[in-house]
This record gives structure tokens, sequence and C-alpha cells, in this order.
């Protein structure tokens, strides 16, 4: 019984490899039924089944590319030379695939094939493809939009891949390449009527640029060069600083704790004490309340600054997208002192006891302090608006 297992186990483990092979013949998956029985082969030479699976996907698949090799070379479009190249390449490497099982001794039959050297037809397919990508590419650099020039790059790219001996590539690549990008100044406009210092300006735009980035898109918070022109202006418009008055005020608790002190005895109607289950005095545990009275000196100072976003399309010249920016400050800080027992306080209570009144920060610290929180602000607007740059 155990061998009959093991014999339909095996059984199912080799059927699905030939049935592999037939169902991608089958699909019309020549390329795949190749494959297979080539793999299947290097592991059992003379299995006939997969020999015949092979022979016949074989030559379907060199039938079915030399047609279309055929047909593209009758119609003779200079775009149609890099599928004629990818063509070869495909055959070729399917023929090196098969050479590795190649000839076969299936039963009194030999299988080989004919061994066709495809790689003149290679270079002279690649060659031209390639002159096809760099002279396409030229006439997409005349239309002179970024689009076009885009598109010029990766012809240049591909003719460059293919050949890479045109004296001028490198040049044309990196001209496509500058013409096509778009660059993005962003500035920050004061409206306000508050002076900020340079390094506030400064802060607000260290943006995470390499992430800003795209492939065809180039921001810049710094205008170095008078020779670059730029295709988006992106306002960080600060339109209303408000800066509230020092504000100190004093707020009075009355602090009340429970703590335990002691205890007694829990007696019987007798007036004896009472015992538990293990033999121990029973204890009632005693409590008193504790009392402060904690009078806290708060000294508060806020800071508001508001504005938009403005991202500004320069050809055409027209204003894409606005989103309202804001951002605040606040200086808090909490003073204090007790009449009482402090042991009834918190912890962050009794802390506020060792605390004096500090004095107020100036407006325009308020303003600086608001920096980071505008800037954050900023990096997500920027974030969220990249899909509106081409």
């Amino acid at each position: 019984m155990n061998r009959i297992l093991l014999i339909l186990l095996v059984g199912i483990l080799v059927m699905p490899g030939c049935a592999s092979s037939r169902r991608y013949m089958r699909d019309g998956n020549y390329d795949a039924a190749v494959m297979h029985a080539v793999r299947e082969l290097r592991r059992n030479p003379g299995k006939s089944s997969e020999a015949e699976i092979l022979v016949q996907a074989y030559r379907i698949a060199n039938e079915r590319d030399s047609e279309r090799i055929r047909l593209l070379k009758m119609e003779n479009r200079p775009a149609s030379y890099d599928e004629i190249y990818l063509l070869y390449q495909r055959m070729h490497d399917r023929q090196s695939e098969v050479r590795t099982v190649t000839p076969l001794r299936v039963g009194d039959s030999t299988i080989d094939f004919e061994y066709v050297d495809y790689m003149a037809e290679m270079v002279k397919a690649k060659r031209k493809a390639a002159d096809f990508y760099y002279e396409d590419g030229i006439r997409l650099m005349e239309n002179e939009t970024k689009e076009s020039c885009r598109q010029a790059y990766y012809q240049f790219i591909r003719a460059r891949e293919y050949v890479g001996d045109y004296p001028d590539i490198d040049r044309l690549i990196y001209e496509s390449r500058a013409r096509g990008m778009s660059r993005v100044l962003m500035t920050v406009q004061n409206h306000s009527i508050i002076n900020f210092p340079p390094a506030f300006k400064a802060e607000l735009l260290t943006l995470d640029l390499p992430r800003l980035n795209s492939e065809w898109v180039e921001y810049h918070t710094e205008h170095l060069d008078p020779n670059t022109t730029y295709d988006y202006l992106v306002y960080v418009n600060l339109k209303s600083v408000a800066v509230s008055p020092d504000n100190q005020f004093q707020r009075d608790t009355l602090v009340r704790r429970e703590v335990e002190d002691g205890f007694t005895y829990k007696l019987d109607s007798n007036g004896n004490v009472m015992r538990d289950s293990l033999g121990n005095d029973i204890r009632i545990p005693r409590f008193r309340t504790l009392q402060c009275a904690l009078i806290e000196t708060i000294q508060e100072k806020v800071c508001q600054i508001d504005g938009d976003i403005e991202i500004i399309e320069m050809n055409p010249n027209r204003v894409i997208k606005r989103d309202p920016i804001g951002a605040s400050s606040t200086f808090r800080h909490v003073s204090a002192r007790a009449i009482g027992d402090t042991a009834a306080l918190s912890a962050e209570q009794r802390e506020s006891l060792t605390a004096e009144p500090v004095p107020f920060p100036a407006d325009i610290e308020m303003v600086i302090r608001t920096s980071a929180s505008l800037n954050q602000a900023i990096r997500q607007i920027s974030f969220r608006n990249r899909r509106y740059i081409r």
C-alpha cells in the first residue's frame, strides 16, 4: 500500500510539468512553452513529450517572429527598427536557451536545430533604431515646447544606449533635459507691518527640496543665476501678524487631599479586638485631610501669523492655486506660592513653587518663535500642491 501511495505521489508531482508545457502551447504562449520544455529536458533529457513540445513551440515561435520582421521590413518605417531589433534579440536568446539541451537523443532519433547567426541583423537593426531615435529627438527639439523637449531627451537616451557614438549626443541630452525642466522659485512676500529679520524668512523656506523635486520639476528658494528663467513662482504671502499684549493674572485654588494617618482596631460587641481568618488583628485605616491654598501667577502671550501660498504659472501668467496658511506660538509661564500644607499638592503644583515670574518675550521674539510651525505648514501645503506644477 505504501508503495502504491508513493507511485501516485510521484505521478502527481511529475504530471504538472508536462501539463504546463501543453497549456502554454494551447494558450499560444510559445516562448513560455519553449522555456518550460528546456527546463524539463535539463532534468530529464530523454523525456519525449517535452522534446515534442520543444520542437513544435520553437518552430512556431521562430516562424511568427520571422514573419513579423518580414512585414516590418516591407513597410520600411524608421520607427519599426526598434521592434525589429528586439525580435532578432528574442530569436537569438531563444536559440541560446534551446542550445543548452540540444542535440537531444529521443529513442532512435536525434533532435537538433540549425544554428542561425542573428548578430549582423541585430547590429544593423540596432543602428537604424538608434538613428531613428536620434533624428526624432532633433525633430522634437525644434518644437521648443517642454513636453517635446522631454520626449526628445528620452529619444536621445535610447540612441546613446543603442549606439552611443554620436559626437554631440551628450550635449543634446543635457540641452533637452535643461529645456524640458520646469523650474519653480519660492519666495516670501511680506505684506504685514512687521519688519521680519532675514533669518526668519530663511527659516520659512528651509524645505526638503530633494523630496519636492521630481524628474522634470526643480524647486529653488534663491534666485542665484540671473540667466535662469522660472516657469512657476510660489509666493509665501505673510499678510497679518498679531501679537497679544503681555497677559498676567492670578489664580487661587484650595487643594484638599486625604492621606492615611495611622489606624484603629476593629472591635466586637464586647470591646475585644477582632481577628481575621489567619488570626491577625483587624486594623481600620485612619485618614486626615491635608489642605493648602495655591496662589498661581500665570503669564501668557500669543503670536498669530496668517497669509496664503500662491502658485503662479508664468506662461501664461495666471494664478493656478491659492491656499490660506497660518501658524501660532504661545508663551506660558506659571509660578506659585502656597499657604498651608504643601503635601496636599501634586508633583506639578509643588514644582511651580520653585518658579519665579520671568520677563515676557519681546514681540519680535514671539514672531521668531512662530517660524518653526509656519515652516511646517509651508512644507505640508507645498507637498500637497506638487500636482499643479508640471
